[in-house]
């Protein structure tokens, strides 16, 4: 199947399919947020794979705001959606950037937190997530991009945990998107692909 000839539905399909098999695992386990979890989702053997790459990235695309001049996110997680929104973009006709917010400043040269070509001051950018939990990489994100002057409204991830992440974006007056919840995702993985919980 020829990745521009499926409908939204079957990218959607194909896209769940991928992240219950391939992130999604039921056990016990500690997130990145401190919190204990049954449930956990590593988007990376997805998002780095490249035929859904493409997927995410024409899906991620729809989410962007129309008058966002770049898209960015929180090394390493964001890394692959950055870029391939980027290039989603500009298959489409729209100019939108890429950028990488470090986690730390760069230890030399312009000791710089954010990677690519800076937009602007007051311009429009849309922060990418793989999975959000209370939301806390993203809002560091965030508020880097707003230290730097950047207008900055929406979030938008490609599972929401629904564990705290909606009330703390709605608290930084944030629109949080997401393309799938964590409830799909484990319920895909038990009911179509026989998962033990």
């Amino acid at each position: 199947m020829k990745i521009f000839e499926i409908t939204k539905e079957q990218r959607r399909e194909i896209l769940l399919r991928q992240l219950a098999k391939d992130a999604y695992r039921y056990g016990e386990f500690t997130l990145a947020s401190g919190r204990k979890s049954n449930h956990y989702v590593n988007c990376k053997p997805v998002t780095l794979s490249g035929s859904a790459l493409v997927l995410l990235s024409f899906d991620l695309l729809e989410k962007v705001e129309l008058d966002s001049i770049a898209v960015a996110g929180l090394t390493l997680g964001a890394d692959p959606l950055v870029s391939g929104v980027a290039m989603a973009a500009a298959y489409e006709d729209r100019k939108i950037d890429a950028l990488i917010v470090r986690k730390e400043p760069k230890g030399h040269g312009t000791a710089s937190w954010l990677e690519g070509p800076l937009p602007q001051k007051g311009s429009k950018i849309t922060v990418l997530e793989d999975v959000v939990t209370t939301g806390g990489s993203s809002l560091k994100a965030v508020n880097q991009l707003r230290e730097f002057g950047y207008d900055v409204q929406r979030v938008v991830a490609i599972v929401d945990r629904q564990e705290g992440a909606k009330e703390n974006m709605d608290s930084a007056n944030l629109d949080l998107q997401s393309l799938f919840l964590l409830k799909e995702v484990s319920d895909y993985a038990r009911e179509k692909l026989d998962y033990e919980d």
